[in-house]
């Protein structure tokens, strides 16, 4: 295995570790971490009968699409952050456009697209593998250094590209 394809399956594990694995309401839901690059995430819920909201159409349940797309958010932030600090969303508004199918996974795609001093700026979307079809979008803002101490989760960003590039898309 590459050098490159080593370092990514790392990564991925880690923010697995971090953003679902260690965080109770994620791990009970199974979110899976897909993909995470700087700036940038995506996760999986795969369709579970215990997730379902109405039992006559299979559909999951609303709820777990806010929860998808806020913590591909979440993950999308801490991998911009240049230094360890911590965070919390501060607005996070849901478009839902359509039901999501029965039986089929949850797909969150998160974009962190700038960072200022206070504040970080996200959007996402829900799909089922066709981004042209969204199932909910969102946009969001999270409070950078808020109080407390940062969790490991809030402390990973990319440091490769943070020692040559600076805290990234400003």
């Amino acid at each position: 295995m590459s050098d490159s394809k080593t370092a990514s399956n790392e990564r991925l594990a880690l923010y697995q570790q971090l953003f679902s694995d260690a965080i109770p309401h994620n791990l009970e839901l199974g979110i899976r971490v897909v993909d995470v690059e700087r700036g940038r995430g995506s996760m999986r819920l795969d369709w579970q009968e215990r997730l379902v909201g109405n039992p006559e159409t299979c559909v999951l349940h609303g709820g777990a699409i806010p929860t998808i797309l806020d913590s591909c958010c979440g993950m999308a932030v801490a991998s911009m952050l240049a230094n360890p600090q911590p965070f919390a969303t501060l607005d996070l508004r849901i478009d839902y456009v359509r039901p999501a199918t029965p039986h089929q996974p949850v797909i969150a795609d998160a974009d962190c697209y700038k960072i200022t001093a206070n504040v970080a700026f996200v959007r996402a979307i829900a799909h089922h593998g066709d981004k042209s079809d969204p199932i909910a979008a969102a946009s969001g803002t999270f409070m950078l250094a808020t109080k407390g101490k940062p969790r490991l989760a809030q402390a990973i960003g990319f440091a490769q590209d943070r020692q040559s590039e600076g805290q990234g898309r400003r």
